[in-house]
């Protein structure tokens, strides 16, 4: 089991997701080993089990933020732009800005806007950031940006994106979302499935299943559901 993986230091943990078959790509591997989750995490941050960061918010298990990592790897280029829906502690924002800035400065510039509709989120994100050096230097040249925003609208301000991570659980597949995508793009959300006669639920059971969404070079739109996930859900601000 996946929690077997958890380590006493972050090498340790992402050595042991490795060593397992749970992280398989190398610039993966070497993305999540550059961003300390302790920086993240509030308690048992190598503990490969979701952690409570407030607001009724969680960071997911590191495996999981390593299979978001592996299905969206392709499009996380060096150049990419990469919109993090339900960005919450930050720290999948920071992994994704390790694979598409380039930190050569006449590389590629690519960058990373991570969303989530509570104002102290998005504070937690930028301080958790702000905790190291590479965090630092990825707000200050502004190859991450945090906003406060309703994440099922995206942010067409920064469109279109190569790669769209939604890190809370959809109601729907958002129209507005797929309109956000590049052709080709990629993303990975998961979704509720829906009830009746025909729908989801008779085929799968019921629960949220994580979709990948590609838009193809000629705009046609191409779903898989991959797996059956359980997240917190994509909603409203709590009044």
């Amino acid at each position: 089991m996946a929690w077997y993986c958890s380590g006493a230091t972050n090498n340790e943990l992402i050595e042991n997701l490795s060593n397992e078959g749970l992280i398989k790509n190398e610039r993966v591997r070497r993305a999540m080993m550059a961003v300390d989750r302790g920086h993240y995490a509030p308690s048992r941050p190598y503990s490969d089990s979701p952690q409570p960061i407030g607001h009724g918010a969680t960071i997911s298990a590191p495996h999981m933020h390593g299979h978001a990592c592996e299905y969206l790897i392709n499009h996380l280029k060096p150049g990419a732009r990469v919109l993090d829906i339900g960005s919450g502690s930050g720290y999948l924002t920071h992994v994704m800005a390790r694979l598409v800035v380039d930190p050569s400065s006449n590389g590629p510039k690519g960058q990373v806007i991570g969303v989530d509709h509570i104002q102290e989120l998005v504070d937690l994100a930028t301080n958790n950031m702000r905790k190291s050096e590479d965090g630092r230097r990825l707000l200050e040249s502004e190859s991450v940006k945090f906003i406060k925003a309703d994440g099922r609208r995206g942010w067409p301000e920064g469109a279109p994106y190569d790669v769209i991570h939604v890190g809370a659980a959809a109601q729907e597949l958002h129209p507005l979302l797929v309109e956000q995508l590049r052709a080709p793009g990629r993303m990975f959300i998961p979704v509720n499935a829906e009830t009746g006669q025909g729908s989801l639920t008779s085929v799968f059971g019921g629960g949220q299943y994580i979709w990948v969404v590609d838009k193809k070079e000629d705009g046609s739109i191409h779903k898989d559901k991959v797996f059956q996930v359980s997240y917190v859900p994509l909603t409203d601000e709590p009044k």
